[in-house]
């Protein structure tokens, strides 16, 4: 059963650590999850979460810890917000389901609009909107897109890629051999190119050229899908530079460009969408995760010109449930009306912070980011960047161990993504558990 959450916490009540985790009830679940549930999970550390409220998350042996990774950038308002719960429970009490391919709902007509109207680009060009179960449905239908509004079939992705994990969508993605091993043969016609890496020295615009040189001609490709902040692959934050070339290539060989913001967007990068901070307008943008505060929901959004598919070429059963949108509708109001602003402030504050600690920890290689998508990127030699695989993940179970949740990506970087209702407690309280960890595990 899960723990009754006390009254709204404040500064003392979080974090604490009543008994060492996982604790005896998070050990039974995890027990009974272990003996019934897919091998395929991968299950990061024994969190057993029984609620939460704000930047706070609570496991059922009543442990509380600061949150600064928001079940991989899911929880955009946090826990338990006000507004999001009282959108979804006026909704559930009104009616579940009906399916919006076949028929008409104002929540799902308004969330189109609300989409459409706050699309990158300032609202230059009309934009039109799908609306999907999750993120990797939403690759699924763009490639779907990006075939049919082109007439051509050949894809761009990038190394370290994250785009889900159904066909097309593993097509594309390249971030890890696990994912892809016994699954074959994939999508045919995706080409990968060097993701702009400056920390790694990796130039991203240079390898386009020589695939136009030596493998497709650019006259013959349909999309190229680029994370504007690649997530999976090591939060890594490219050049302005680098999408720019992209967008030019794209114009100049009418090529479509398709930003995946799944993990970026929802006001995560202090902007409501990572294209808004770059200043580099895509042709189809998509999103997920944050878009409905944990609610499962994704969209396509695409400029006019390019969703010209028919009726009934692509629909979905469940896209675009009526709780799922109402509560993206609450999540995008709270996101407008300040969330964003939070996040780019709270950023600024997190990241100088962990410049503090790369000064005195030298096993910090690299901070990087914007607004409340962070990356620190962790080597055994500065000089070398030789990544420190073990120290992540020592210091994921460490720092889980004193109140603070933390995640992993690529091959030695934790990403810092708190929901966007993050504040300086949050930060300053989670700044010094992390400087206690590294200092320990030294």
């Amino acid at each position: 059963m899960a723990t009754k959450l006390a009254a709204k916490p404040v500064k003392a009540d979080y974090p604490r650590i009543l008994v060492p985790p996982p604790g005896p009830k998070a050990k039974k679940v995890i027990a009974l999850d272990k003996e019934w549930s897919s091998p395929s999970y991968i299950k990061e550390y024994g969190l057993a979460m029984a609620g939460g409220r704000g930047a706070m998350v609570e496991d059922v042996d009543g442990n509380r810890y600061i949150d600064w990774m928001a079940g991989i950038a899911v929880s955009a308002t946090g826990y338990n917000h006000p507004a999001v719960v009282t959108a979804v429970q006026e909704q559930a009490g009104k009616f579940l389901h009906i399916c919006g391919t076949d028929f008409y709902y104002e929540p799902m007509a308004r969330l189109c609009q609300t989409l459409a109207r706050l699309a990158p680009g300032g609202a230059k060009e009309k934009w039109r909107v799908f609306l999907s179960n999750s993120g990797t449905e939403a690759v699924e239908g763009a490639v779907k897109l990006a075939r049919y509004s082109t007439g051509r079939q050949n894809l761009i992705a990038f190394d370290g890629a994250f785009h889900g994990r159904t066909y097309a969508a593993l097509t594309l993605t390249q971030s890890k051999v696990k994912y892809k091993e016994g699954f074959g043969p994939f999508l045919p016609d995706v080409f990968h190119l060097p993701y702009d890496y400056p920390y790694a020295g990796i130039d991203g615009i240079a390898a386009a050229n020589r695939l136009f040189e030596r493998e497709v001609s650019p006259k013959e490709v349909a999309a190229v899908f680029i994370e504007p902040f690649q997530g999976e692959g090591g939060y890594v934050m490219p050049r302005k530079e680098f999408l720019q070339a992209w967008r030019k290539i794209c114009d100049d060989n009418g090529i479509l460009l398709v930003f995946d913001e799944i993990q970026t967007g929802v006001g995560r990068t202090g902007k409501m969408w990572a294209a808004d901070y770059f200043g580099v307008t895509p042709d189809i943008l998509l999103t997920a995760k944050g878009l409905g505060s944990g609610m499962p929901i994704g969209a396509i959004l695409a400029k006019e010109r390019v969703m010209t598919w028919k009726q009934g070429t692509h629909g979905s059963t469940f896209g675009g449930n009526p709780l799922g949108c109402a509560a993206a509708l609450a999540t995008l109001e709270l996101v407008e009306k300040g969330l964003a602003d939070n996040a780019a402030k709270m950023g600024e504050r997190l990241i100088t912070g962990l410049r503090k600690l790369q000064q005195k920890h030298a096993c910090i290689g690299d901070v990087r980011g914007v607004g409340l998508m962070i990356g620190v990127e962790f080597v055994k030699d500065r000089k070398t960047k030789e990544p420190a695989s073990e120290l992540t993940h020592a210091l994921e179970l460490k720092a889980f161990s004193k109140g603070l949740l933390l995640l992993s990506c690529g091959k030695s970087v934790i990403r810092v993504a708190p929901p966007l209702v993050l504040n300086a407690y949050d930060v300053d309280t989670g700044l010094a558990i992390l400087d206690e960890c590294l200092s320990e595990l030294a």
